[in-house]
């Protein structure tokens, strides 16, 4: 495990203040604010951003375009996705690039968390304080304060 005690810059990754990160994580070209813990078998990539004080746990992705603010939970295995339709080559047949698709955000507001094993599509934001039930496939926004599970995710109760 490496601890991060103060702020840092490492190869275009921001770290905050006591970022905690555990072995086997790749992180590239994204920021993580202070007191925030990742998990072993983490990939965070560019331009995806972490708040303070959140957790994510093992085996998680969070791909480009993905923006989880302060005091979140994040499961294990949890996947977010960044692109509505997938293509490995342009029409053409040849290999897309970067510059052959559009990244489609994703929000996680403030204190919401997502249960193990759940797909995040994009384009979605997950409301303050929400719960993602373990598994659920979310598709669509969920508002603050609810409990959304299933595939695709619907809302079961509001959080107490």
């Amino acid at each position: 495990m490496v601890i991060i005690m103060e702020k840092k810059n490492i190869n275009n990754v921001k770290l905050g203040k006591d970022v905690k990160i555990f072995d086997y994580v790749n992180l590239y070209g994204c920021e993580i604010d202070d007191n925030t813990k990742i998990g072993t078998f983490v990939e965070i990539q560019k331009n995806a951003t972490v708040g303070k004080n959140c957790k994510i746990s093992t085996h998680t992705f969070i791909c480009e375009g993905v923006h989880i603010e302060d005091n979140c939970f994040i499961g294990h295995n949890v996947t977010f996705i960044n692109d509505k339709y997938p293509r490995s080559t342009t029409e053409e047949g040849v290999m897309q690039s970067e510059a052959d698709w559009k990244v489609v955000e994703t929000f996680v507001k403030k204190g919401a968390s997502i249960g193990s094993s759940s797909t995040i599509m994009c384009g979605v934001t997950i409301g303050e304080n929400a719960i993602v039930g373990a598994g659920a496939v979310v598709t669509k926004d969920v508002p603050a304060g609810v409990i959304v599970a299933g595939v695709p995710a619907r809302i079961i109760k509001k959080v107490k």
